[in-house]
Order: C-alpha cells, then sequence, then structure tokens
C-alpha cells in the first residue's frame, strides 16, 4: 500500500508542476495590462512604474515564475489586484461555500445515478431500462442555467418553497443553509447523476454476465445478495474512479450555477477575477484547482486498491 502510494505521489509532483508552468505562462500571454485599473483613470507612468517595481513585474519572467511558486509552496499566493487582499484569504473565505456545493451535488448524483444504473442493468431490455436510459439522456441534455431559471420560477417564485437565491453559511443557520443549497445542488447533481446511471449501467453490465455471478446464483443466493454484494461490488471501481473526477469538476466548474442562484463560492470568484484582470486570484484558483483534483485522483487511487484484491496481491 505505502509503495502503491508513493509511486501515485510522484507521478502526481511532476504533473503540479507541468500544471503551475502552464497556468503562469498563461496568464503572462494574456492581452492587457492588470496596473492599468490600480493606476487610475490618469495612468501617471510614474505610478505605473512604482506599481510594477511593487508587484516586481520588471524582473525577468523565469524569477517572476520562481518568486511565485516558492511563495506558493509557503502559502502565499499573493495579494489581489483588486480587493488588495491576501489571495489565500480570499480561498479560504470562498472554498467552503463551494465545496459545500459540490457535496450536496454529488449526493444527488449517487442518490439518483447509482440505483438508476443498477436498476436499468438489471432489467435489461424492459420498459424500466428504456425508461432509465430516456431519463439520463434528458439529464444529460437539459442545460444548467436553463433548469436553475426554471426551478428558480417554479419553486421559488411560483410555489415559494425554497430561497431564489444566496448564501447562509452551515455554522450560521443548518437549516437554512441546506435550504439555500437545495436546488443549486440538485440542478448540477442532475446533469452527474445521468452521466453516474450510465457509467453504473455499462459497469454492472459487464460483471452481470461474470462466471462468478452465475456460480452465485447457482448456489441458491437470493438475487438482491447477487446483484448487490456480488455484482455491484466489482462494478465498483469505475464508480468510484468516476465520483472522484466529477467531485473534481464540481469545485472548478460550478461557475454557471454559482451565477444563476448568486452563490459566493469558487466559480463566482474567479469570473469576477477574469473580468477584473486579477491575475493574482486567477492564479491561485487554478492552481489550488488543479492540486485538489490530483488529490481527488490519489482518493480514487487509493480506494480502488483498498476494492480490487487483484491489485493489493502485487
Amino acid at each position: 500500500m505505502l509503495l502503491f502510494l508513493m509511486r501515485r505521489i510522484l507521478i502526481a509532483v511532476p504533473t503540479i508542476i507541468l500544471i503551475s508552468i502552464f497556468v503562469f505562462a498563461l496568464q503572462k500571454l494574456l492581452p492587457g495590462d492588470p496596473l492599468l485599473v490600480l493606476a487610475g483613470e490618469e495612468r501617471d507612468p510614474a505610478v505605473l512604474e512604482l506599481l510594477r517595481e511593487k508587484y516586481r513585474l520588471n524582473d525577468p519572467i523565469h524569477v517572476q515564475y520562481f518568486t511565485w511558486i516558492t511563495n506558493a509552496l509557503q502559502g502565499d499566493l499573493g495579494i489581489s489586484l483588486r480587493t488588495n487582499q491576501p489571495v489565500t484569504e480570499l480561498m479560504l473565505q470562498k472554498l467552503p461555500v463551494t465545496l459545500q456545493l459540490a457535496a450536496m451535488s454529488m449526493i444527488f448524483a449517487l442518490v439518483i445515478g447509482v440505483p438508476a444504473g443498477i436498476l436499468s442493468a438489471y432489467r435489461k431490455g424492459t420498459l424500466t431500462d428504456y425508461v432509465a436510459n430516456v431519463v439520463a439522456l434528458s439529464g444529460l441534455s437539459i442545460p444548467n442555467f436553463w433548469l436553475g431559471i426554471m426551478l428558480i420560477l417554479l419553486v421559488s417564485v411560483k410555489w415559494q418553497l425554497l430561497p431564489a437565491s444566496g448564501y447562509v453559511p452551515l455554522s450560521e443557520d443548518f437549516g437554512q443553509s441546506i435550504r439555500t443549497m437545495l436546488m443549486p445542488s440538485f440542478v448540477l447533481g442532475t446533469a452527474l447523476a445521468a452521466t453516474m446511471m450510465r457509467h453504473t449501467r455499462s459497469a454492472m453490465l459487464g460483471v452481470l454476465s461474470a462466471d462468478y455471478v452465475r456460480t452465485a446464483r447457482a448456489k441458491g443466493l437470493s438475487e438482491r445478495r447477487v446483484v448487490l454484494k456480488h455484482a455491484f461490488r466489482n462494478a465498483l471501481t469505475p464508480i468510484v474512479t468516476l465520483t472522484a473526477l466529477l467531485f473534481g469538476e464540481l469545485v472548478a466548474g460550478a461557475v454557471l450555477t454559482e451565477q444563476i442562484f448568486t452563490i459566493p463560492g469558487f466559480g463566482k470568484m474567479v469570473v469576477d477575477a477574469v473580468f477584473n484582470r486579477d491575475y493574482a486570484v486567477v492564479q491561485g484558483i487554478v492552481l489550488v484547482t488543479a492540486v485538489g483534483f490530483i488529490l481527488m485522483n490519489l482518493l480514487a487511487d487509493v480506494l480502488y486498491f483498498i476494492l480490487n484484491p487483484r491489485l493489493r496481491g502485487q
């Protein structure tokens, strides 16, 4: 197990270094000067030069990169050009919001997608299978922004069951926080549930026809035990990998949903930072998101190792 983990970490390190170079280089290639916003309408050349010295933008690009990455390794992701606050502090304020949204969305995806995938595979070729596939295709086809707006109009404006937008921290009011996040989580979760359903169905179809499943049936075990204990357990590995990847996507890509429901998370912060050319914030968010993605993959590998007895024997 330790050797397996060490191998994965050794692969992850150069990946993170490459991502950091890519993120930094792309930011530098973008047109425009972010300091023009800070210099005000007069754009005094002396002020601009002073700001360039302050943010070390006159240094060679490789020096700027090593300064940035060295500070990032020490937890310092720079200062926001727009708010003049440390990027780390800004991210710590927004990260819990996005993590809560991602976790609740993933619960929706797992609760809907996995049972639907198992049922669809078990009832292959029947009306249940066709209905599950149509629902999954609909979930993949319906755009998140449209579903979000429709839910706001129906659930919040017409029926007045849930808040239309905003965010309440869990520590402030647990119940209201869950109510506020239910609709955006459902919007994100339904699209993921469709993907989850398709992968679960495919994995289950592969194992339901395996010899050991036929042997389990021949021994007289109940269908419930055969499906859930023997078949589903062996179909879990691709589902675990997919869950980790989708969770990483949720943290990084809930931009539209956060905008529609006015949730002050990572997505809204990165959109504001891009429009205001706040490069330090964009670099920090992309780097942290990429590292989070790699950690989720590492977690998926560990779970894969635990679930797969053949891998443990190597």
